[in-house]
């Protein structure tokens, strides 16, 4: 899977240049998120927004 560079969740922090997420999470979601077996996010949104025009082309 793709890096959060790419989440249509993702903000780049103009101050340390990362990507940091932006979604909106409950405490539920958070636990969900900090007890997932992998390191792959279970809320990855792509956000190539071209993505399905690259492919009918």
């Amino acid at each position: 899977m793709p890096g959060c560079e790419t989440c249509q969740y993702a903000y780049l922090d103009e101050i340390t240049g990362e990507a940091l997420c932006d979604l909106d999470l409950d405490e539920d979601e958070l636990i969900r998120l900090a007890e997932h077996p992998t390191k792959e996010c279970p809320f990855y949104k792509d956000g190539d927004e071209y993505k399905t025009v690259r492919h009918q082309m």
